[in-house]
């Protein structure tokens, strides 16, 4: 093979790989604008959720306790640096494992962590964040739902966190937390530039019944159906 039909098979490769950049990039940007309507069960919305971002990942944010659901169980104080008791409300978000550990912002965004989380090379996990108090903003929504849709909205989220041979949540030890107020835990499913952190916070807001993208890689494609 001469030097020049590896270079003519080298640029047919770097072609087909810019094209499909470009293909994911045009459908990443275009598909989020087509909305998934609320549904109403009829019932009153008296449970306050929220969606916020952190500019990376997209949390759905919940009380830590009420009669439906106490988080604290399942997500203990003790898993936290702080181990404080009062938090109110817990975000929670899923994604790539090597995402969530070695990038809390995009400057500390590696070609490695990227490739393996795009091409379903790494595990995932599940990161949860206590909070005092939120502050609706820019990066910041608050959803009112009802019962059943918290309900179906519960049962979402506990479905993604893989457990131990007991049922109970299993925490990642590391000291890659991004406060004294959160913790990391195994997750089921596989990460994907397919299926990233905000197409399930997305997916979240489906299963609640909620506005959302047809389908979305960002989250700008989640908190535009929210403005």
């Amino acid at each position: 093979m001469t030097v020049k039909t590896i270079l003519i098979y080298a640029l047919k490769i770097l072609g087909v790989i810019l094209g499909i950049v470009i293909v994911y990039v045009l459908l990443g940007l275009l598909i989020p604008f087509i909305p998934v309507s609320a549904k109403d069960d009829g019932e009153q919305k008296d449970i306050a959720i929220y969606i916020y971002t952190n500019g990376v990942h997209t949390d759905i944010v919940m009380p830590v306790k009420n009669d439906l659901k106490d988080w604290s169980l399942m997500i203990p104080f003790a898993d936290t640096k702080s181990k404080k008791t009062d938090y109110k409300y817990v975000g929670i978000g899923w994604g790539d494992k090597g995402f969530y550990l070695d990038t809390p912002t995009w400057a500390d965004l590696k070609f490695s962590t990227a490739v393996k989380a795009a091409f379903w090379l790494s595990d995932s996990a599940m990161h949860t964040t206590y909070y005092y108090a939120m502050k609706e903003g820019e990066d910041c929504k608050m959803i009112m739902i009802s019962r059943s849709q918290y309900q179906s909205l519960i049962k979402f989220v506990e479905d993604k966190f893989d457990r131990d041979q007991n049922g109970k949540f299993m925490l990642i030890p590391t000291d890659a937390v991004y406060g004294d107020n959160d913790a990391f835990y195994d997750a089921r499913g596989t990460y994907s530039f397919l299926y990233t952190c905000n197409t399930w916070s997305n997916n979240a807001l489906k299963a609640a019944g909620q506005k959302a993208a047809l389908w979305t890689p960002s989250d700008f494609g989640i908190f535009q159906h929210y403005k």
